[in-house]
């Protein structure tokens, strides 16, 4: 079954990571590292000089900085086992025993799962993404079974 790592004997872990959006992220960031790397080194000694070689690395460094900006939005990772599950967004996350989660839930129309707790709070998953369709379908499923498993 993909997505489940066995740790032990008894003990398996459930990772799960989106599909389309790494995809997506990776082409973006590679285009957009290639686009200010060609524009970089284009950049040349114009007229009286106004580009210098400065100039050229420092688009190259822009064009660095945007597409780790880019590979940020494909972080998310959710990630479970029979104590709790550990949700990774693309900034900041949380580790949740099962006891404080009430519901998986993945309504129709919603983009991505999200955690009902026990007081009312909602936690966003963004690691299970609607547009993944079997992927995130089969996500749901096997977090539902810990979930189900680990509160009765």
């Amino acid at each position: 079954m993909w997505g489940v790592k066995l740790v032990g004997a008894s003990s398996t872990v459930f990772v799960h990571r989106p599909k389309r959006v790494r995809v997506v992220c990776a082409v973006a960031a590679v285009s957009i590292l290639l686009l200010f790397t060609l524009i970089g080194t284009a950049l040349t000694e114009v007229g009286e000089g106004v580009f210098r070689p400065g100039d050229q690395y420092a688009m190259i460094g822009l064009g660095v900085v945007f597409a780790a900006g880019i590979m940020l939005i494909a972080r998310p990772r959710v990630q479970a086992d029979e104590t709790g599950i550990k949700v990774q967004n693309i900034v900041g996350g949380y580790q949740l025993p099962w006891s404080l989660v009430r519901k998986v839930s993945f309504d129709r129309g919603r983009p991505w799962l999200s955690l009902e707790l026990e007081n009312d709070d909602t936690v966003s998953v963004l690691a299970v993404q609607a547009v993944d369709r079997e992927h995130a379908v089969h996500a749901v499923q096997c977090l539902r079974s810990l979930h189900a498993q680990n509160r009765a």
